[in-house]
């Protein structure tokens, strides 16, 4: 594959840590809806939320206010529990992505293991199917990961980026970012949608968004903390050209 992108990448912005704010003082505001409002109107190809157990950003009402007022698909990431299951089949999302969840983590930590947790996420995958809903796996870029989604068939794998993005040196970004190729390159050829995310922001996301087969980036963290500074719509054009800035030569 040459530098250049063969198709432009899809942007999911994530709005959870809108409502971060929110809750931190437990008002109305910031408002995630209008957060997202704002990010489909600067070209945002998807919105994503993390609806988590413990609810310490995105609320209930916010899925039931999003998924009336979203134009662009819904991506709701969750915990593959009977409890996160069954508000999925409630309001019925495009997307689902089945994540790993820890109540003391601060943000999700690695992906989810999807090899030893098989029997229990057929399960979902199954249900959420039922539903038309696409699913897809929040991974790590291991081979027996990738081989086990594509047989639990769901549509779609997100590649966890998370060790790529927190690379002390280049040599180890290198070997990160070259396991998330050859992740890609498997997941394509096993039939699988390729997306990724995890930690990303407007330096880092330009040599992921050129991986083999790459067709979508969630990306939130970076994008609420520079819409702080310079206003939502702006935040979400400047990394949608972040990703697809051209590759300068000699890189």
């Amino acid at each position: 594959m040459s530098s250049s992108l063969q198709h432009r990448v899809r942007l999911g912005v994530n709005v959870d840590h809108v409502a971060t704010i929110r809750q931190a003082r437990g008002t109305r505001y910031p408002d995630p809806v209008f957060a997202a409002q704002l990010a489909e109107q600067a070209g945002a190809d998807q919105i994503t939320i993390h609806l988590r157990e413990d609810r310490r950003h995105i609320q209930e009402r916010d899925l039931q206010v999003l998924r009336k007022t979203v134009q662009v698909p819904l991506n709701l990431e969750m915990a593959a529990t009977a409890a996160m299951v069954e508000l999925a089949l409630r309001y019925l999302p495009d997307i689902v992505t089945l994540v790993p969840e820890r109540r003391e983590e601060q943000t999700t930590e690695g992906g989810l293991d999807v090899v030893a947790n098989a029997a229990n996420l057929a399960n979902v995958v199954a249900q959420l199917r039922n539903k038309d809903i696409v699913v897809s796996l929040f991974i790590d870029p291991e081979a027996s990961q990738v081989a086990m989604a594509a047989q639990l068939q769901v549509h779609t794998i997100e590649l966890h980026t998370g060790d790529y993005c927190n690379a002390r040196s280049q040599a180890v970004q290198h070997h990160h970012l070259t396991q998330l190729r050859l992740a890609a390159l498997q997941s394509h050829d096993l039939g699988l949608q390729v997306a990724a995310g995890h930690g990303l922001d407007y330096r880092n996301v330009g040599a992921v968004a050129r991986l083999p087969h790459m067709a979508e980036l969630n990306i939130g963290h970076a994008i609420v903390a520079q819409a702080l500074l310079v206003g939502m719509e702006r935040a979400v054009r400047q990394m949608s050209e972040a990703m697809h800035k051209p590759m300068e030569l000699g890189h």
